[in-house]
């Protein structure tokens, strides 16, 4: 095992000392030692994936791990240090900074092999000390494996992230915490086995089910349940009940799961799923969004997806900002349920989103037109004179329709949808074009 001075260490295994165990959280102390104790996370740890023969060879570089809370990203770090037999330092982003950096690689580069540098929550690490790590992580002097909650692709350097492995972890399955639990439950070496507890089995499954995916949470929720009540007590839903009266609901405002959140919200309403999208609705209020931000969301929402298939979208969303803005939590969540099954139910046109789409990507391509004379702001004589069209007073002509071109290289961006309120919209236009094809022809 590499060591250079007292930093760089092999991981500590758990102890056996049960003074020691007490003061120790049981998420840490049931930590794997071994990749074939690793739960869950199949997808990347299957035996025909890459990472577990990498490992096994200790042939890879910088690791980039990404994934939910709770699902092992720091277990994994100290499994790949101790199954290589490697230095292994730990930090968190968060209380660190560039002069500890330069300190802790400077000490590698003293190591006869690469250690490993485990930096949690990387994503709080700005683009100039992300930046540092690049040329000792390019040399090969240190081996990063970093640890996010984050979309690695928007909060970590490019160049850090093309110099490094990416795998995604997922949120542990129900039956793997649910297996865990008991494991730890019943281990009298460094879990609660010398407790003498015993859990009804309807409480193993509401500790599974509560912690979503979690299993550090799901272990801190039972060790918590375990320690306060006495040694050999069987513990049932009434005791769940007195310690879950407020279920907390992971939800990292500003961060990945508020994105994955939104995201999934927006398209159960634009699926026309009232059920899914009032569940997401409620799970992002009950995790303390912003009713406003929901709200701002909905009035684009109201243009964007709902557009001319149903006129009344729009004004709704924006009369739903306002109570948000006037009334507030916890009432105005009835405003934005009101208003999220509307646009769930409402007929669906993306015609203004896309025209408009359209029109900026031709103003932002080619060459910007310029404004035809007779729509410029002149007087008839000045036309005369110039010898040039006139502007046609479109209230003079039938469906206000006067033929007069409003571009000198007409182009069409806005194609309408046969949706709801679209369709009578533009029954004039289209008879026109039929009126001018019987000309035609």
């Amino acid at each position: 095992m590499t060591q250079q001075g007292n930093l760089w260490c092999a991981v500590v295994n758990n102890s056996n000392d049960d003074k020691f165990l007490r003061h120790i959280p049981l998420a840490v102390r049931m930590r794997p030692k071994k990749l074939t104790d690793v739960v869950g996370q199949e997808h990347i740890l299957g035996p025909k994936c890459f990472l577990p023969k990498m490992i096994q060879r200790d042939s890879f570089g910088s690791i980039i791990l990404f994934g939910p809370p709770g699902c092992g990203k720091t277990s994994l770090a100290e499994v790949i240090a101790n199954e290589t037999n490697s230095g292994f330092v730990a930090i968190n982003a968060v209380m660190s900074n560039v002069a500890e950096l330069r300190r802790i690689i400077q000490d590698a580069r003293g190591a006869p092999r690469p250690p490993i540098l485990f930096i949690d929550e990387i994503h709080r690490f700005n683009r100039a000390q992300q930046d540092s790590l690049l040329p000792d992580v390019e040399r090969g002097t240190i081996r990063l494996i970093g640890a996010t909650t984050h979309t690695p692709a928007v909060y970590i350097i490019s160049p850090l992230l093309s110099r490094s492995h990416l795998f995604q972890l997922e949120p542990l399955k129900e039956d793997v915490i649910r297996n865990y639990l008991l494991r730890s439950l019943y281990n009298r070496e460094v879990g609660l086995g010398s407790s003498g507890c015993d859990l009804a089995d309807e409480v193993l499954d509401v500790l599974a089910q509560s912690c979503d995916g979690d299993l550090r949470r799901a272990l801190g929720n039972l060790e918590t349940l375990v320690m306060g009540t006495a040694t050999g007590t069987r513990i049932t839903l009434a005791h769940w009940e007195a310690f879950a009266s407020e279920r907390h609901i992971r939800y990292d405002r500003d961060e990945t799961e508020h994105h994955a959140t939104i995201s999934a919200y927006i398209k159960s309403m634009r699926g026309c799923d009232p059920d899914a999208a009032v569940y997401w609705l409620t799970k992002m209020l009950e995790g303390g969004e912003d009713p406003r931000f929901i709200a701002r969301r909905l009035v684009i929402f109201a243009s964007e997806d709902v557009g001319l298939a149903d006129t009344r979208a729009l004004p709704l969303a924006t009369a739903c900002y306002a109570a948000c803005e006037t009334v507030g939590m916890p009432e105005c969540g009835i405003n934005l349920s009101h208003v999220t099954i509307f646009m769930a139910l409402a007929r669906k046109s993306n015609s203004a989103y896309m025209a408009f789409n359209n029109a900026r990507e031709e103003v932002r391509t080619h060459p910007v037109q310029s404004v035809p004379n007779y729509l410029r702001n002149q007087p008839k004589s000045m036309a005369r004179q110039l010898n040039t069209e006139s502007y046609r007073y479109a209230h003079d002509y039938p469906d206000n329709i006067t033929g007069q071109s409003y571009m000198i290289e007409p182009k069409i961006f806005y194609h309408p949808c046969d949706s709801g309120d679209e369709i009578a919209l533009n029954a004039p236009r289209r008879k026109r074009r039929n009126n001018d094809q019987e000309i035609c022809g």
